[in-house]
């Protein structure tokens, strides 16, 4: 990992990414019954792009908090799909290979908020 977090370019290029993904699923371009009824139905919270810029992960949460995995199975199945629209959209020697994934870190502040909640008050004397 990197000491410093993320370059600017790898910012700006995480999240013209993830505009082109949002684009890309409101249009519903797919063969893919499963997307063209649910796409409305994913939010892409955020794209990392790793250093090298060959690799970029989206984050997705299923609104309603529904379950991920079927979303997940689709867009990897139509991982082509976005991969050429990065690729029309976006101007680089070598477009980022697009990988999904879950993003948890909504699931993980509610826990760590019901942790902090039912800790004691206090200890009585």
């Amino acid at each position: 990992a990197q000491p410093n977090g993320p370059s600017q370019r790898q910012l700006r290029v995480g999240e013209q990414l993830r505009h082109i993904l949002v684009e890309t699923l409101a249009r519903g371009h797919f063969h893919d019954a499963f997307l063209l009824e649910n796409a409305s139905l994913v939010s892409v919270s955020e794209v990392r792009v790793s250093p090298d810029m060959k690799y970029a992960t989206a984050y997705i949460v299923p609104l309603g908090g529904g379950d991920a995995s079927a979303f997940l199975d689709a867009l990897a199945t139509n991982a082509d799909v976005f991969q050429k629209e990065f690729a029309r959209q976006i101007r680089m020697k070598f477009t980022p290979r697009i990988r999904f994934a879950e993003d948890d870190s909504f699931e993980n502040a509610a826990k760590i908020d019901a942790i902090l909640h039912n800790l004691p008050k206090g200890i009585e004397s």
